[in-house]
């Protein structure tokens, strides 16, 4: 049956959701009582985030830069690196990963960001052979997280970066304000599973992965961390962080241009967020962006409901970005019409390292390292 938050709009299309007697789902109530309590961003966090930077400072002390920063595009690391430079006066090697699918538009805004600011910025571009292998790989898979390559890369990139030129500190964009309420595990399993990538491959990749970098959970959130020093900084939890005033303060102060929504800023994300996944798995993404919003007071209820009732994608052009995709990809529209209407998998049919993000988070939430769902 049937069931929609009466606090939030998270349903039963996460079918792990947990409803209390009052109808709130399990996301909300974990916001509330996890996250809320903890979350601090008045001159508490201003005041932690505040030694935090003058680490950062000192271990750059001498050095061109005292941090690196991964940048998309899009409005969580383009508000980052105004508020590192800008409030905080890091020095931050702004990195961005090109894995082949940027907007204009985000070229745009990092360059834009760039200049006004006057940070240097170092691009990774990924090999396009090997990704676009991997991404048909996934899409003849049959799962759901077409895009785990794309955000592999990501990860992967940054954190060889890190640790092959002993950069200690690495600050993202990631945050409570506008991500609160996690994608459930079904909808999109976790981006840096190296074991499911590589079965994912084996299975049916046409092409050895050389120079695609790979990343596994153990090396990024143990090696780097706890053997390399290498760590994670979320400066927007600390620090107010709006996404309506922030997109503004960005269009006023640097002609930043705005995105339909978040994660646009990659053109195959676009595609697989707004149409793949809701298309093809009946999982709408914006009801996670949207309830994360609810709960940190940016949207209300009604104005997100009222968003739902319209499809994601833009009808008019949809057509054009299905094509635009198989001819990127080098393969027809008929064929990625195949992968469409071919039965759906989950992550769970191919070899994972589930248990051991099951017993990581496990551990993360018993030393107050890690915050919100449980899934």
């Amino acid at each position: 049956m049937f069931q929609i938050c009466t606090n939030c709009v998270m349903d039963t299309t996460d079918s792990m959701i947990v409803f209390d007697k009052n109808g709130v789902c399990d996301h909300c109530n974990s916001f509330y009582k996890d996250i809320l309590p903890n979350w601090h961003t008045d001159e508490r966090g201003r005041q932690k985030l505040e030694k935090i930077v003058q680490k950062i400072k000192k271990e750059g002390e001498g050095k061109d830069f005292d941090c690196i920063m991964g940048v998309s595009g899009g409005i969580d690391s383009s508000y980052l690196m105004y508020v590192a430079k800008e409030e905080f006066g890091l020095r931050p090697l702004v990195f961005h990963v090109d894995a082949g699918w940027n907007s204009q538009i985000a070229v745009n805004n990092i360059e834009k960001l760039i200049d006004g600011l006057g940070l240097d910025l170092y691009t990774d571009v990924i090999d396009w052979e090997e990704m676009k292998d991997l991404q048909l790989a996934y899409f003849k898979s049959g799962v759901p997280h077409i895009d785990v390559p794309q955000d592999h890369a990501f990860f992967a990139t940054m954190y060889n970066f890190a640790n092959k030129y002993k950069i200690k500190y690495i600050l993202t964009g990631a945050n409570y304000s506008t991500e609160c309420v996690r994608n459930p595990k079904e909808w999109m399993y976790f981006q840096s599973d190296s074991i499911q990538l590589k079965d994912i491959h084996k299975k049916f990749g046409q092409r050895p992965l050389i120079n695609f970098p790979i990343t596994s959970i153990l090396w990024h959130k143990v090696y780097l961390r706890y053997v390399k020093g290498i760590t994670v900084v979320k400066p927007l939890d600390y620090v107010p962080y709006h996404k309506e005033e922030a997109m503004q303060l960005l269009v006023d102060r640097f002609g930043w241009q705005r995105y339909p929504q978040k994660h646009f800023e990659s053109r195959f994300t676009r595609f697989y967020e707004s149409y793949w996944l809701p298309k093809k798995f009946n999982y709408d993404t914006r009801k996670v962006q949207f309830s994360s919003l609810i709960l940190t007071n940016q949207m209300t209820r009604e104005e997100a409901l009222e968003k739902l009732s319209r499809p994601a994608y833009d009808e008019e052009t949809i057509h054009h970005e299905f094509e635009y995709v198989a001819t990127k990809l080098g393969i027809s529209v008929e064929e990625l019409q195949g992968y469409m209407d071919a039965p759906n998998k989950t992550y769970k049919d191919y070899k994972s390292q589930e248990s051991i993000y099951w017993l990581g988070s496990k551990a993360m939430r018993f030393l107050g390292l890690e915050r919100g769902g449980k899934r």
